[in-house]
């Protein structure tokens, strides 16, 4: 399928996006390393949907933003190109640190979102297990920390040594801006539980997504977003880690269809 990447003036800052598909808006926030490319499970959802894919200030190709110094702050910033761009109550996905965006995004201003989707998601502290620490390694053991099926197609292609050096270099970005924002406290925010607990925020319908295997976020977590947002549906992905888009992508595709329609 085809797709445009474009750099907007929107929201008083520079921003590069990326689009593709057709139908009612789907808001995606990469995750922690940078958005990778269009992957299967973006062209299956671009079937009914268009996706929209801002790449994160920071992260390589969008200017970083001095003001933003928190995930609360690249949050609200969101909202605002939601307004601007005219969305009408898009859907929103995040992956890891970027779920942990899209739940800062409903926490703050549900009324504007058509639903959420968090996958594998930061954001929230776990009382058992830690978030793992990804500054503390290299690209690659994060890498292979994060992704339990070696064996998935689209792991080789991201991380298997064909990106070309450009594609490693916006992965040091990703972790140098993702240092910037989540360094302490390490990936959360203790006051989102509390900030989910809004009677709107209630009625967005929520879908929480785990891979089975995730090395990165602790079952915990996933547990402590359920308590703080009650009516999300669950789901655990097999034979995969944090990364159940491109490790079961057909398993991981299937839950999120049947939830969006």
């Amino acid at each position: 399928m085809a797709t445009t990447e474009e750099t907007l003036n929107v929201a008083g800052a520079q921003l590069v996006v990326v689009r593709g598909g057709s139908g009612k808006p789907l808001f995606v926030c990469h995750d922690e390393m940078g958005y990778t490319g269009w992957m299967k499970w973006n062209e299956a959802l671009a079937a009914n949907r268009e996706l929209i894919i801002p790449l994160q200030p920071g992260y390589g190709k969008s200017p970083r933003q001095d003001w933003m110094w928190r995930h609360r702050d690249v949050a609200n910033y969101y909202l605002n190109v939601i307004r601007e761009m005219g969305l009408e109550k898009p859907d929103v996905m995040g992956f890891g640190a970027g779920g942990y965006i899209a739940a800062e995004m409903a926490a703050a201003a549900p009324e504007l979102l058509g639903s959420l989707t968090l996958v594998g998601p930061m954001g929230i502290k776990p009382d058992e297990g830690e978030i793992a620490e990804m500054f503390a390694c290299t690209v690659n053991s994060y890498m292979r920390l994060s992704v339990h099926n070696h064996e998935a197609e689209e792991y080789g292609q991201i991380y298997g040594g064909e990106m070309s050096p450009e594609q490693f270099e916006l992965f040091e970005d990703a972790r140098a801006e993702a240092a910037r924002l989540g360094w302490e406290p390490y990936m959360f925010n203790p006051s989102l539980p509390n900030l989910l607990k809004s009677a709107e925020l209630v009625k967005l319908p929520t879908l929480l997504v785990r891979g089975a295997e995730d090395a990165v976020i602790p079952p915990n977590c996933i547990e402590k977003y359920k308590a703080a947002i009650p009516q999300a549906e669950t789901v655990s992905i097999s034979n995969a880690g944090h990364r159940p888009e491109i490790e079961n992508s057909d398993e991981f595709i299937s839950a999120v269809q049947k939830f969006l329609s």
